[in-house]
């Protein structure tokens, strides 16, 4: 029974109408000085920026690549329009309405969920710790750019000899593998630290914490930069791409749909853990950075529109990556047709192909693997069929597609170190963008709980930033990268699918599909469909559900393994994680999840304890919340000082 008062405006002191008594006693204990976005923009460049991240520009293009093109943006959009908007909606509207952290919010909703926010504060800070030393790699590459040629474009020699390591892989990887990582051959390995990284480590933790320094108020001055900088960059990159010999074949192989893939559950595993890191749900920075919004602000729509942006933005860099790595590829496969065309030696000139021989780049490649397919097999030698989509499968993965593939493809243009430090300069802004929002995802939590951080906010932000570069030392040693690879592929993967669940089953059936919809209608002054309620309670509940299990079993009957780099043999391999490994991996899922059930176990423990106490003094404790909802009583504040606070805090 929600009580239907006029909806609060932004300066209302009344801060929780629409909700019942004893619940908006509960949100009164709101810390008093909370900020509030300049205008909607700013709110708007946090969400889109926090949400359009790396895994943009290189996780969605592979994916959509190698599960069937046009299939694969068809079933990602059905899953994000059943599953992905319904539950972002979810968290801006809870966000909005109760005004806290993740912390606070489940809280709020029932005691027993507190550990809900906890998990997406330590998931939170997983993500930060390894994701900063991206940005540390883009930094280096970044400085790297700025001078001509650029130090991949060719093999280093020693003496008068080219290294080894370098001819037999490529001046891009021997660059990345050799020169930024310095790496071991393997994860037992674990080398020393590589000291350039360690400062660009540095560098990239001091940025985020001059950005985080006061709050939103100043990472959202540096968002207006680092929001809108990767579009400008992105459409630079598709109008120079598609000007390049060989993009539409790259996108055309991009595009062209493979029906077929549908059938395949892994590729829906995929498509819906893409939605889920895409819109970034389960971290907490979605219900931090709406509670910074007004109670009437408008978040039905946000969640539309943030959603649409964020799919536009993974498909304009598809576009991109995809005219690019068509470029590289049919540069790789013409120098393969000539090689083989022009250097065949003495063969039977009945057998040889038809071709311009003066003018070796007018071959065509179709007319080559015709030829090859009808005579390939009587033609001595060790002829091989140049085709262009086993080239354009190579290295389009991660950290390979950003430090190997595309720079490779980037050394090839005119003015290519322009195209590189624009590149990385873009890579570095997505990042920064995402790192404000996974750090508010860890502080804006921790500081509406506890009232000592709220007051020192400044130095938790640097305390976070000082212990996130300590352990993110970790992650520059020279077996580094396969850290960063196993903290990417499970630390969030299962705990964050796991708060998920937790969040949907709270609100649709613990709290009430119902009840939160009331609540939202006196937010925002008219009801959303009803939909939402079947969408939350059973279709997006099951497919989380579904998911989770998929990921486990996957997990289970698949040894988990990493892509190593031999030196001897200059090119990459897959290797099962050891022992050790696994035990660190199941660790940090542990680690991630514990909160769960500690705070369950707390606020029965402490339910338990004051209903015995209240049955000792018999009736003593009567006025102590007579529902199970209320944790603990409101924070020691007189009615007029709760008042002129919460006032002060709109003022």
């Amino acid at each position: 029974s929600t009580s239907k008062e006029p909806l609060p405006t932004d300066d209302d002191k009344t801060e929780v109408n629409g909700y019942t008594g004893e619940e908006s006693q509960q949100a009164s204990s709101e810390p008093p000085a909370r900020a509030g976005w300049n205008s909607k923009i700013e709110y708007f460049l946090a969400q889109v920026g926090f949400s359009v991240g790396l895994g943009n520009v290189w996780r969605f293009p592979y994916l959509c690549h190698q599960n069937g093109g046009g299939a694969f943006l068809l079933l990602y959009v059905m899953l994000m329009l059943v599953v992905g908007i319904p539950l972002f909606f979810l968290e801006l509207a809870a966000g909005q309405a109760i005004r806290q952290g993740s912390i606070g919010v489940w809280r709020y909703i029932s005691p027993r969920l507190a550990g809900i926010g906890y998990s997406s504060c330590v998931v939170c800070f997983f993500v930060a710790l390894y994701y900063n030393v991206i940005l540390a790699w883009s930094l280096f590459y970044l400085g790297n750019s700025f001078q001509h040629p650029l130090p991949w474009n060719q093999c280093p020699e020693q003496g008068n000899l080219t290294v080894k390591e370098c001819e037999k892989s490529s001046p891009t990887s021997y660059f990345w593998y050799r020169k930024a990582l310095n790496i071991t051959d393997s994860i037992d390995d674990t080398g020393s630290f590589n000291p350039y990284i360690v400062c660009c480590l540095l560098a990239a933790w001091t940025i985020v914490c001059l950005g985080m320094f006061k709050g939103i108020k100043t990472s959202v001055k540096v968002m207006y930069f680092s929001s809108i900088f990767p579009y400008v960059v992105l459409i630079c990159f598709l109008v120079r791409g598609l000007m390049l010999d060989g993009a539409l074949e790259g996108i055309s192989f991009m595009f062209y749909p493979k029906l077929e893939i549908w059938a395949d559950l892994q590729v829906w595993r995929q498509a819906a853990t893409q939605v889920f890191f895409a819109l970034g749900l389960g971290f907490g920075s979605i219900i931090a950075y709406s509670s910074y919004n007004p109670k009437n602000n408008n978040c039905h729509r946000d969640a539309f529109t943030v959603s649409a942006i964020n799919f536009l933005t993974s498909v304009l860099a598809t576009l991109v990556v995809f005219a690019v790595l068509g470029f590289r590829a049919k540069g790789k496969v013409m120098e393969c047709v000539v090689r083989y065309v022009f250097h065949s030696g003495h063969v039977d000139e009945n057998l040889m192909p038809n071709f311009n021989y003066s003018i070796p780049s007018s071959v065509h490649v179709q007319r080559y693997r015709a030829w090859f397919k009808e005579h390939g097999n009587n033609v001595p030698g060790n002829l091989t069929d140049c085709d262009l989509e086993q080239e354009m499968q190579k290295g389009v993965e991660g950290t390979g597609l950003a430090f190997i593939a595309f720079t490779e493809a980037m050394s090839l243009l005119p003015g290519s170190p322009f195209w590189s430090a624009l590149f990385f300069l873009m890579l570095l802004n997505l990042g920064l963008s995402t790192m404000f929002g996974t750090m508010e995802g860890i502080l804006a939590p921790l500081t509406d709980r506890f009232k000592t951080l709220a007051n020192n906010k400044t130095k938790l932000t640097i305390f976070s930033c000082i212990i996130g570069f300590l352990i993110g030392l970790l992650f520059t040693q020279r077996c580094g990268n396969y850290f960063v690879m196993m903290f990417d592929d499970y630390s969030a993967t299962l705990p964050l699918i796991i708060v998920v669940v937790f969040e949907t089953f709270s609100v649709s059936w613990l709290y009430g599909a119902d009840r939160f919809l009331d609540d939202i209608e006196a937010m925002l002054g008219w009801r959303p469909s009803v939909v939402y309620k079947y969408l939350w309670k059973y279709v997006c509940l099951l497919s989380m559900l579904g998911l989770l299990g998929a990921t486990t079993i996957r997990m289970f009957i698949k040894r988990p393994t990493y892509m190593a780099w031999n030196q001897a043999m200059a090119s990459e391999e897959h290797l099962p994680y050891p022992g050790w490994a696994l035990a660190v991996l199941a660790l940090l899922i542990i680690i991630a999840m514990m909160p769960v059930p500690v705070a369950l176990v707390h606020a029965v423990l402490k339910e338990t304890t004051k209903k015995i106490s209240r049955d000792t003094e018999n009736g003593e404790y009567s006025m102590v919340s007579t529902d199970d909802k209320c944790d603990t009583p409101v924070t020691e504040m007189t009615e007029v000082e709760q008042r002129s606070r919460t006032f002060a805090s709109f003022s």
